[in-house]
């Protein structure tokens, strides 16, 4: 199959979704995590099939999604998942939250690690808890998890930690040693370890993933996956994720959640990503695009823009830009907004320590990137 291509910017400006329709048509849009790609065929299929026949009801029964997952999850890192131990929910954040609610109250303590997915507040106030920050370890912009901080949040007696694996936004895989001593740590201070590995199938070939219910024995009873087929192969508003567990512990704990979990996810969503799990060809050849986009955006930061800090990350399609050198003031992402007409998202989202970053998404065509630094650079001459 060949490298997937970005769409023209006048046929991304018809669709609906909150990435185009958040802007005017001026502005380009590089902040939501969504791909400017055409989606899989198989899935696409599977969907006007569903029309056709007007199969648009509740989600019931769907083993083709369990079965679909654990074979993938198989293939790609000999990760054995228990078919009877995946639970569908709308998405990532509802998954999170719903089974997070069966271990805490209000008031309870949950780890992160900043930067980090911005979202992961937003359920921690929704949980009515408190987070606890463990910043990771920086050296330049490598980011690596910092195990003596995580240690000091887990003894204040915090009962989850929300961990991104792989990490959103700086790019970052774990490595096993990490996640094994992570693991380690939760056990001996009764920390459930909720991993939410989205971003997981599109990391790079050179490196390695670990699922972290792969880990070892103790990161089965300590933890829990929330993980969705909406970002690596672009469905996201199908609404359909999955929580995995692996330990009979958490399976209980998983059982004993409201059926509505179940009954709010898509049914699109929920047949869709079955076939996504399936469609291989279609995510290599996604990845071997956002692999050139990703090595492109560094030669056209060098080029153009070349005092701003760029570590070509190891996964997805988000790039965590230090735009300190450009002066733009306390939110650069809101200057580059209005002189450049560029959206981005603010690095403060992610850590308040960093305000001068942005993230930015390459999952799009060569000339919309060219397109978007060359109005950054024009914007601050």
């Amino acid at each position: 199959m060949q490298p997937l291509k970005g769409l023209p910017l006048v046929d991304l400006q018809k669709r609906l979704s909150t990435k185009w329709r958040d802007f005017p048509h001026d502005v380009l849009p590089l902040p939501v995590a969504e791909m400017d790609f055409e989606i899989a065929e198989a899935i696409r299929t599977q969907l006007m099939e569903m029309l056709n026949r007007s199969d648009i009801g509740y989600l019931g029964s769907v083993p083709e999604l369990s079965a679909n997952l654990a074979a993938f999850m198989k293939r790609r890192w000999n990760w054995d998942v228990d078919v009877a131990q995946v639970f569908p929910a709308t998405d990532v954040g509802v998954g999170m939250v719903e089974m997070s609610r069966m271990i805490v109250q209000p008031g309870d303590h949950i780890v992160v690690d900043s930067p980090v997915y911005h979202n992961f507040a937003n359920w921690i106030l929704e949980l009515k808890c408190h987070i606890v920050d463990a910043p990771m370890i920086r050296h330049g912009l490598e980011y690596r998890l910092n195990l003596p901080l995580i240690e000091e949040a887990y003894k204040s007696g915090a009962k989850i930690h929300y961990l991104c694996n792989p990490q959103n936004p700086t790019g970052t895989v774990h490595t096993r040693e990490e996640l094994s001593a992570l693991a380690d740590l939760a056990k001996k201070y009764g920390v459930a370890v909720f991993s939410d590995e989205i971003h997981a199938p599109l990391t790079f070939k050179e490196h390695e993933f670990v699922p972290f219910l792969n880990v070892s024995e103790t990161a089965r009873e300590v933890g829990i996956t929330v993980t969705a087929a909406s970002k690596s192969w672009n469905i996201a508003g199908l609404k359909c994720a999955t929580i995995i567990t692996q330990n009979e512990k958490w399976l209980q704990t998983a059982k004993a959640m409201p059926p509505a979990v179940h009954w709010r996810s898509s049914l699109f969503g929920a047949f869709a990503a079955a076939r996504a799990y399936e469609s291989v060809e279609w995510l290599d050849a996604c990845l071997e695009t956002l692999d050139h986009n990703r090595k492109f955006l560094a030669t056209l930061l060098a080029e153009k823009l070349p005092s701003v800090g760029y570590r070509i990350p190891d996964t997805s399609y988000l790039a965590w830009l230090d735009l300190t050198s450009l002066n733009l003031g306390e939110n650069p992402a809101q200057a580059l907004l209005e002189r450049a007409k560029v959206a981005l998202n603010a690095g403060a989202t992610f850590s308040a320590t960093h305000s001068q970053f942005v993230r930015l998404n390459f999952g799009t065509s060569p000339e919309i990137l060219t397109e978007a630094i060359e109005r950054i650079a024009a914007a601050i001459r």
